[in-house]
């Protein structure tokens, strides 16, 4: 049997078909996040015990990956171990992703919308482009300069407009959201050489576990034991759907989608995020969105879209 010349390249195409896909279900799970957290402070749990109950669920099963991941790695080259340092920095590494900028990110959204609070996490790569000027000297063009002035025009817009109808809160919640995507950049930072030396799996599963039992300890620390975890069968459900549908699923189909059409347009994919959580949050939520909203989105969204085309042209 032949194969002609036009159906050859059908495999390939739908590959990257298929990582498009996956890439932009990955972003819209991940958007969810914020949304499940309001539903969970709706039904009286807080912050900590939400992020304690993803850890429970979602920590067993990146590490299930991420010990076979290892098997396969041994199999591979017998000789390959985990050095202890790299044991240890990966987990000082998910502490910081996991743990500060996770809890960050969770505080804060119990003072501003989860509108707000994705358009500010959608601005990280910002703070990696500083975090690589100021300690690795990489070069930061004008154009990408002014990428990210366009972004955070369009997060003053929304912060003022936020500002004038619910008062302070929105201070303190937009401090707390920038320091999750501050933290979150660092673990980008950070992260990057761990993952080429030990794979993306047995790093995440190192940097779960590491950040899981900092959690778990933030809880006991401020709760009066295990028993506080019980929540109503309601609330259950969103526990079990942070865990997985927020967490675990969207991380395995965006690095699904990585090897299917690589890391920058698997990037540009996930700018669907925002318009997803804006989506729910007016639907389910009951979030208003007005003029200021629609005109922030945008500056934010096109902002970060640029900035991505500049840095790939800068790379280039």
């Amino acid at each position: 049997m032949t194969v002609s010349a036009s159906s050859a390249p059908e495999p390939a195409a739908s590959s990257r078909v298929l990582g498009y896909v996956l890439g932009a279900l990955g972003a819209a799970f991940f958007a969810t996040k914020g949304i499940v957290i309001k539903l969970a402070l709706a039904q009286g749990v807080d912050a900590v015990t939400t992020l304690t109950w993803r850890m429970i669920i979602a920590v067993p099963i990146f590490v299930a990956v991420g010990w076979f991941g290892y098997r396969e790695r041994r199999l591979r080259d017998p000789d390959f171990r985990l050095k202890p340092a790299n044991v240890i920095k990966a987990g000082g590494v998910g502490i910081i992703g996991y743990y500060i900028a996770s809890y960050l990110d969770f505080i804060g959204l119990e003072y501003i919308s989860a509108q707000f609070d994705r358009l500010i996490l959608l601005t990280g790569p910002f703070f990696v482009m500083a975090i690589g000027a100021i300690w690795f000297h990489r070069r930061i063009t004008p154009v990408m300069i002014g990428a990210a002035l366009v972004s955070y025009l369009g997060l003053i817009l929304i912060f003022a407009h936020d500002l004038s109808l619910v008062g302070e809160d929105v201070i303190v919640g937009t401090a707390f959201v920038l320091g999750a995507a501050i933290a979150y950049a660092f673990y980008q930072t950070l992260a990057k050489p761990l993952i080429d030396e030990m794979s993306s799996r047995l790093f995440t599963s190192i940097a779960m576990s590491a950040a899981g039992l900092m959690v778990v300890l933030h809880f006991l620390a401020t709760h009066a034991g295990f028993g506080a975890l019980v929540v109503t069968p309601e609330a259950m459900w969103l526990m079990l759907a942070i865990g997985t549908v927020s967490t675990v699923l969207p991380a395995y189909m965006i690095a699904a989608a990585i090897g299917r059409i690589g890391p920058a347009p698997t990037a540009v994919m996930g700018n669907v995020s925002p318009l997803v959580t804006i989506a729910l949050a007016i639907t389910i939520l009951g979030e208003p969105f007005s003029l200021w909203h629609a005109l922030g989105s945008a500056l934010v969204l096109g902002g970060v879209i640029w900035f991505v085309q500049a840095e790939r042209q800068a790379k280039g």
